[in-house]
């Protein structure tokens, strides 16, 4: 079976890994096209076409999916089906090239948490678990018939990196059970409006819009685990912020103190050396891992031992 990988970040060179590992026919890779970045301004391949490159597999970086030469030099591969990991909304003319389809693995369990951010909205929510899911790409994003899916917890104190790194393994071994059972014709589709809660009702549908500036501004009249839940939730990108003294100050990491706050929501308490917290509703966020606008990334003690409060 001829497939076709779409894929850009770190995320999806697992699940091209397990194909390439696991023996599946990979006959070209889609992927972004190189971007600067750094000091330089250099041009920087996506972490999937530096896999490519090194696997020698076919690279396209097509800037528009409906350019007509993008769409010959795809139809030229003959796939039988394609696989999107971490890419970007195909238009229908891409997505339904295949005779066998293209399928999507979703950093979710679907339908929970469609959209741009699962990881960290599953976090910032509080969720206990989460997963990833294989379905069938359709019109509407994130809606098609779901094939498989695998749950992963979610620790008390795990960050979205943490998850990432865990459901970046898991769903690379989903990818590879999905395209097996699509080669064998050995599997089943369920719409996700099926999909019912514990008491077998539908499910009260929970979203994961894209992050922006102001979702990642710390909210201190909060209850302490929602601040908490918030801070993990964005760490280690794009990472919650607060200001100190009119300047930026991102968090990376914090611990959590249930106590009655001697001051109001959102003002400090510190002895100057080995603590900085910020008072919420119901006690405190004491900050380990930080970042000053303009600065470094350090932890509170080298911290405070370079700047007055």
């Amino acid at each position: 079976m001829r497939i076709i990988f779409m894929g850009t970040p770190d995320f999806a060179v697992a699940s091209l890994d397990a194909l390439i590992r696991s023996g599946k026919e990979v006959v070209a890779v889609v992927t972004a096209p190189d971007k600067p970045a750094g000091r330089g301004q250099k041009l920087q391949q996506s972490a999937v076409k530096q896999y490519a490159v090194e696997h020698q597999l076919p690279v396209l970086q097509p800037v528009k999916l409906k350019n007509e030469t993008f769409l010959e030099e795809l139809k030229a591969f003959k796939a039988d089906l394609q696989v999107v990991v971490a890419f970007r909304m195909l238009p229908a003319v891409v997505w339904d090239m295949p005779s066998k389809g293209t399928i999507n693995l979703h950093g979710s369990l679907l339908p929970q948490y469609r959209g741009a951010a699962p990881i960290n909205w599953a976090i910032i929510n509080g969720e206990k678990e989460t997963g990833v899911t294989t379905f069938f790409l359709q019109h509407e994003i994130d809606t098609g018939n779901i094939l498989f899916a695998e749950k992963v917890a979610i620790g008390d104190d795990e960050t979205a990196g943490d998850v990432h790194d865990k459901l970046m393994l898991t769903g690379a071994d989903l990818v590879v059970k999905t395209v097996t059972a699509i080669e064998n014709n050995n599997y089943q589709e369920k719409p996700q409006d099926e999909i019912l809660d514990e008491e077998g009702k539908a499910l009260d549908t929970k979203h994961a819009p894209k992050i922006f500036k102001e979702t990642c501004l710390i909210d201190w009249s909060k209850p302490v685990n929602d601040v908490y839940n918030h801070i993990r939730g964005l760490s280690p990108y794009p990472a919650a912020y607060t200001h100190l003294d009119g300047k930026t100050l991102k968090v990376y990491s914090a611990t959590r103190e249930l106590s009655k706050p001697d001051v109001e929501a959102g003002q400090y308490e510190t002895d100057g050396k080995s603590f900085l917290k910020f008072a919420c509703t119901d006690g405190y966020i004491a900050l380990e891992t930080i970042q000053l606008e303009g600065k470094k990334r350090i932890g509170i003690a080298e911290f405070l031992r370079g700047y007055r409060l």
